[in-house]
């Protein structure tokens, strides 16, 4: 691969290179070409050893140091939504994938390609399928298949995060709480139990939730609790003997998954019956992550970067690595407002901002 340098930069173009990047077409189930370029352009430095797994790459060096650092970004879009082609106007790219997480990639592959004698132990690792369930993510399904290819000490995940370091992740609870009743005709209403009239108690609670702002390693997480979806009713003539509720809670990292489970359980204990059939059902659970500030190397990523970090209010992979004892964090090009939109765009500042700070960070360490 020939990376275009920038006149009067001293290091890639990687405005460009993130272009070249977009341009490749890479919708969650079609990352074959991206992972084909991206493994010629690995295979061409002598200092990394490479390895394919369908379509994720990882991407090496073995020089006996102390400590291991991995630098991970998915290479997958979500589908286009008429910005498929790339456009760069002044110094602002835009484009399907510019923010999530093209930018990324390009700081990753400029990074591997400039920084061939690291201080600390470089893995890259370029995955598949993020934007889909996680049974497709790469991350996941590497460590099912090659977890000696995922050791580390710490890890970085290039998300977008506006060049400022967002640190852990929250937990997220996906539920569903079904109210019952029974059924009569709408004429004769004292003859049964109007369920969507009893669920007005489960939406009131959620309306008065108190949210919890936790403090953690001097960062502000948010919990909140929504109710995201609502299904009843049988005909216009019956009262309704059934309304689900479905809810998403976020929760901070101080609490685990099963600690906030207990925690909602409590919370609608008094709006719920069992007695009358009501029930609560857990559908999805994705565990929340802690800072990981503490670890030296995300410290001294901290110090380079000249910013204040403040938590990832949302959920990333960063919980993947943090369930395999690797301290992560969020650092990457681009505000992930704009992902997913017709309006994706990313300037060339982040991302040289972040280039640059994580060059200094391999190049100097600790």
């Amino acid at each position: 691969m020939q990376i275009c340098k920038a006149i009067n930069v001293p290091h890639l173009d990687l405005l460009k290179e993130t272009s070249h990047l977009v341009g490749i077409f890479s919708e969650s189930f079609q990352e074959e070409e991206i992972a084909n370029y991206l493994e010629t352009s690995l295979q061409s430095i002598d200092s990394l050893t490479v390895k394919r797994i369908g379509n994720t790459l990882v991407a090496s060096t073995n020089f006996g140091h102390s400590q291991r650092l991995l630098l991970a970004g998915h290479i997958d879009t979500v589908p286009e939504s008429g910005n498929l082609k790339p456009i760069i106007e002044g110094e602002t790219l835009f484009g399907l994938g510019s923010v999530d997480m093209k930018a990324g990639l390009a700081v990753m592959l400029g990074l591997s390609h400039e920084v061939q004698n690291p201080v600390v132990d470089v893995t890259y690792v370029f995955y598949p399928c993020e934007e889909v369930d996680h049974i497709h993510n790469g991350l996941f399904n590497l460590s099912k298949t090659n977890p000696e290819l995922l050791k580390g000490d710490a890890a970085i995940l290039l998300e977008p995060t506006s060049a400022i370091i967002e640190a852990g992740c929250q937990g997220v609870i996906r539920m569903a709480i079904t109210i019952r009743g029974k059924r009569a005709h709408s004429a004769r209403p004292w003859m049964g139990v109007n369920a969507i009239h009893r669920s007005q108690r489960v939406i009131e609670a959620i309306e008065n939730f108190v949210e919890r702002k936790p403090i953690i390693d001097g960062c502000q997480y948010h919990e909140v609790l929504q109710a995201v979806g609502i299904t009843g009713g049988v005909a216009m003539n019956v009262i309704p003997d059934e309304v689900v509720i479905k809810i998403n809670h976020r929760s901070a990292p101080d609490r685990s998954s099963a600690e906030s489970i207990e925690y909602l359980e409590t919370f609608f204990e008094d709006v719920i019956d069992p007695d009358l059939g009501d029930e609560i059902e857990i559908l999805d659970i994705s565990e929340p992550a802690l800072p990981g500030l503490n670890h030296p190397l995300l410290n001294k990523l901290k110090d380079l970067s000249g910013t204040e970090p403040r938590a990832k209010l949302g959920w990333t992979d960063v919980s993947f690595f943090a369930s395999l004892g690797i301290p992560a964090l969020n650092y990457g090009p681009g505000d992930a407002a704009l992902a997913h939109g017709p309006n994706e765009k990313v300037d060339r500042s982040e991302i040289e901002s972040v280039y640059e700070t994580i060059f200094k960070l391999l190049k100097n360490g600790l």
